[in-house]
C-alpha cells in the first residue's frame, strides 16, 4: 500500500507545537517513529502532518539529582543505555533499554514514543510500575498506574505530549526479559525494584491488558518468604496471552521463572 502525502514540521518551541496543531487538519506527533510511520506504511493511519517533537527544550536531556531522576521523552534507547549518571542511580533501567530490538531501533526509538503507544510488548511500562513514576506531559504529570490504561491505551487526551518520565531510583533493581526471538519484543518481562525493604513488581509482555503491577509478588518478596514460594504464584484473574507463541501455562511459568531470577540479584 502507498504512502500518502503529508506535511513534516520540525518544531523548535511549545508555541510552533500550538500553532502547528492549530493550523492542521489531522496531526501526529512523531519522536522516533518507530510504530507510527510502519502504521502509515500500512494505511492504518494517514495524518495530514508530522509534528518533530525531539527538538522541544528539555525533550532530549536526562536529568539526575540525588536519587530524582528526569529522562526527556525524546532521549533514545541507545542514550538511556549509555547514559553514565543514570547508570550510576538505576543500572536496571540502562540495561533494558540494551535490550530493546536491535542497534537500529535503539539509536532512533524514543522512551517517550514506546510509552505513549503502550504496546503490551514493550518493556519500560514493566520498568516505570515497578519505579512507580510519574509521566509528565505538556499539561499534567500522570502517575504511572493511572497513565497505563489498557492494550495501546494511556490516559493522554488528544495531542496531549508526553514530556518526561520522573522517578526517584531505587536502592536496587532488576530486569529479566524473555524475548520473542524474530521481534525481540518480551513474550514475558519482569521488573522488580527494592526501596526501604519495599519491593514493587511490574510485568509485560504476557498479558492482554499490557503491563501489570504484580501484588502477590511483592508481598512474598516483602514478607522474606522463601524465593521458592515464586513457583506458586498464580495469575488465575489476568487475561494471559495463549496463542501461537505460547500458551498460557508457558507464559506463566515464564513469569515465575524471570521473577525468580530478578529475586535472586536483588536478594544477594
Amino acid at each position: 500500500m502507498k504512502m500518502r502525502p503529508f506535511s513534516f514540521h520540525r518544531l523548535g518551541s511549545q508555541q510552533a507545537r500550538l500553532v502547528a496543531l492549530e493550523a492542521c487538519d489531522d496531526a501526529r506527533y512523531i519522536s522516533g517513529g518507530m510504530t507510527l510511520l510502519p502504521s502509515m506504511k500500512l494505511g492504518l493511519v494517514a495524518p495530514s502532518d508530522l509534528l518533530d517533537v525531539t527538538g522541544l527544550p528539555g525533550m532530549r536531556d536526562i536529568t539526575v539529582e540525588g536519587r530524582s531522576v528526569r529522562v526527556g521523552a525524546a532521549v533514545t534507547h541507545a542514550a538511556i543505555a549509555d547514559n553514565a549518571a543514570l547508570n550510576a542511580v538505576c543500572p536496571a533501567l540502562c540495561d533494558l533499554a540494551s535490550q530493546i530490538g536491535d542497534r537500529h531501533v535503539r539509536n532512533r526509538g524514543t522512551i517517550g514514543g514506546a510509552v505513549a503507544n503502550n504496546d503490551p510488548g514493550a518493556d519500560y511500562p514493566a520498568a516505570l510500575i515497578a519505579l512507580d513514576a510519574r509521566i509528565e506531559t505538556d499539561v499534567r504529570t500522570i502517575a504511572v498506574e493511572d497513565f497505563l490504561v489498557g492494550m495501546f491505551e494511556t490516559a493522554l487526551h488528544q495531542h496531549e505530549l508526553v514530556t518526561a518520565i520522573t522517578f526517584d531510583a531505587p536502592d536496587i533493581a532488576r530486569y529479566e526479559k524473555f524475548p520473542h526471538p524474530a521481534s525481540g519484543y518480551a513474550m514475558a518481562g519482569v521488573f522488580l525494584a527494592r526501596s526501604n525493604s519495599h519491593y514493587r513488581a511490574g510485568i509485560t509482555g504476557a498479558s492482554g491488558e499490557g503491563a501489570f503491577r504484580c501484588g502477590d509478588l511483592e508481598r512474598l518478596l516483602t514478607t522474606g518468604a522463601p524465593l521458592a514460594d515464586i513457583a506458586e504464584l498464580r495469575f488465575d484473574d489476568l487475561d494471559i496471552f495463549d496463542d501461537r507463541h505460547g500458551s498460557r501455562a508457558y507464559r506463566e511459568n515464564l513469569i515465575r521463572v524471570l521473577a525468580r531470577r530478578a529475586a535472586v540479584h536483588l536478594k544477594a
